[in-house]
């Protein structure tokens, strides 16, 4: 039975930017959903002191809950050796991270994708930081899980692996036990795709995924394929909200999931309507699994 995380998407900015929240605040708002854990981020603001990571673990866990994912952000498809190197030894450092709070996924993202680069220049970049990283995160049992991501929030450029053919080749570039994929429906529209159609790709590597809906604020799906200029322009078109009244199909995603054998976390980004919404949201997911899963 898959179990359900919440991640605070809707206090990014007060957590991680101007410390008007702290990470007991979320811990507290968190612990009446009645949920199995919290996944973390490795840019709050509190995690730059090491000191505090043992602390922030007890008071999950505290509230009958674990820490069982991270996300972070590396970019690894710049040129510059010695900056690929830099963000190597930065993700070993969320490995760690990642161990201390008792997590076992750390995700790695490609990097950006930059003009200059080629689809061959920038799989290998990646493939290789991310081999640089494997045997460190094997060693503490941590396993690193790609995101079809979108873009990080302090990117220039969107993601390099944001579209599924880039992402399936860079996926299936790299065999290693401790690697594997979390899949967030949700980013496909953002890169003018079908979430299902990436699924099937790469169901069989998927160990957690992120779970949010979205919604055409305009427009169609069709215009949403249209739009030019990159993925700034689709953000534009799609907002967030409340799972299972937008665009994604969980039927179709948990009838996947479950042939495959997926048993693992799902990791909710909702919430930023409100708590409420993010209650709604645990149940609706809470009703699926039982659905899927109990048959």
């Amino acid at each position: 039975m898959p179990k359900l995380a919440a991640f605070p998407k809707a206090f990014m900015q007060q957590l991680c930017k101007d410390g008007s929240m702290k990470i007991a605040d979320w811990v507290k708002l968190a612990a009446p959903l009645q949920i199995d854990g919290l996944e973390w981020y490795a840019g709050f603001l509190e995690m730059a002191d090491e000191k505090n990571w043992s602390k922030f673990r007890r008071m999950v866990e505290n509230e009958g809950m674990v820490i069982p994912m991270m996300c972070c952000s590396p970019d690894f498809t710049h040129r510059d050796k010695s900056f690929r190197e830099n963000e190597i030894q930065k993700q070993k450092r969320w490995i760690e991270m990642t161990d201390a709070l008792g997590g076992k996924y750390c995700r790695v993202l490609s990097g950006q994708y930059r003009p200059e680069l080629s689809v061959e220049e920038g799989i290998k970049l990646a493939k290789d930081c991310i081999e640089a990283c494997l045997p460190y995160a094997q060693s503490l049992g941590i396993t690193l899980i790609i995101e079809n991501h979108y873009k990080d929030d302090f990117w220039e450029y969107p993601e390099f692996a944001q579209k599924r053919d880039i992402f399936t080749k860079l996926v299936k570039s790299i065999q290693h036990p401790n690697f594997g994929v979390n899949y967030d429906p949700s980013n496909t529209f953002l890169a003018g795709e079908d979430p299902l159609d990436l699924l099937y790709d790469v169901s069989e590597r998927v160990l957690t995924m992120h779970a949010s809906d979205r919604f055409l604020k305009y427009g169609t799906i069709e215009d949403l394929r249209k739009v030019e200029g990159g993925a700034v322009g689709y953000a534009k078109m799609l907002s967030h909200g409340e799972i299972g009244k937008g665009m994604n199909d969980y039927d179709a995603i948990f009838t996947e999931l479950k042939r495959v054998g997926f048993d693992n976390w799902i990791s909710i980004e909702d919430g930023v309507d409100g708590m409420d919404q993010l209650e709604r949201s645990v149940a609706f997911l809470k009703k699926k699994i039982a659905q899927y899963w109990n048959r």
